[in-house]
């Protein structure tokens, strides 16, 4: 393995970034709740059960399991496409991975600049070590309204 060089983003290139980052989030939401529900539902099947032929729910839990397993596969491909933009997604306090974070350089220093699925730009940041509960507005800059998706919008008028 190499060792890779950090990509640092400047707040602009971070919000150039996120029409891509958007969408590749929204579907990192939406496969990770549903891993997370298999997962549960896989492990309740499975409570003290060994999966053998012999078991009426052997073939349902081999099933979801092999469900999961390609869920999984895809998961992992979506946080890499993440990670090869420079971006490292996080899960959200909802437990889902809705959460990205872009390394930046603030005042000679690296922070995450933090962004939320819903949320209309990169407009946020936190110290490395604190996670979502540190995120701060950025100095002069504006929170705007959650996403809007125009192409949504003219659809619905």
């Amino acid at each position: 393995m190499t060792n890779q060089v950090t990509k640092l983003f400047t707040i602009e290139e971070a919000n150039k970034a996120l029409p891509l980052v958007r969408l590749i989030t929204q579907d990192l939401a939406e496969l990770s709740e549903e891993v997370f529900q298999r997962q549960q539902r896989l492990s309740r099947l499975a409570s003290g059960r060994e999966i053998t032929g012999d078991d009426p729910y052997s073939e349902e839990l081999m099933l979801v399991q092999e469900q999961l397993d390609v869920q999984m596969q895809r998961l992992n491909e979506l946080i890499d496409e993440l990670r090869e933009l420079g971006a490292e997604p996080k899960n959200g306090p909802g437990g889902r991975i809705d959460l990205v974070d872009f390394p930046s350089d603030m005042d000679g220093r690296m922070v995450y600049l933090c962004w939320q699925l819903g949320e209309a730009n990169v407009s946020h940041w936190h110290e490395l070590d604190t996670g979502f509960a540190g995120r701060q507005v950025l100095p002069g800059y504006e929170v705007l309204p959650g996403y809007s998706d125009p192409e949504v919008d003219a659809s619905m008028n």
